[in-house]
């Protein structure tokens, strides 16, 4: 059984890309890429359905990154402190 080849999505960009500057046409995509036409169209169905995505604001994973980040510094402060304790304790103790 054959194995399915896989695009990357910069690849998939590239051609629709090309196809929406007027540079081809995908006939001539799907030649040239040896692609099937059907799958360019769905490429570019799927690239102007998602396109509004890029400019809008991703609040979501935004704050939960921002959640995450100041987790990970209060915990670091609090390493950093019990490695500064625990060197002057040191140094009492020798």
């Amino acid at each position: 059984m054959a194995k399915r080849r896989q695009f990357t999505a910069a690849f998939k960009a590239q051609v629709v890309l090309e196809l929406l500057s007027g540079g081809k046409s995908v006939a001539e995509a799907a030649r040239e890429y040896r692609v099937k036409p059907e799958i360019i169209s769905r490429w570019r169905r799927q690239f102007l359905e998602n396109a509004a995505s890029v400019f809008e604001k991703s609040t979501a994973a935004g704050g939960e990154a921002e959640a995450r980040i100041a987790e990970l510094e209060r915990a670091l402060g609090r390493k950093t402190l019990e490695l500064e304790a625990a060197k002057k304790a040191s140094t009492l103790f020798q």
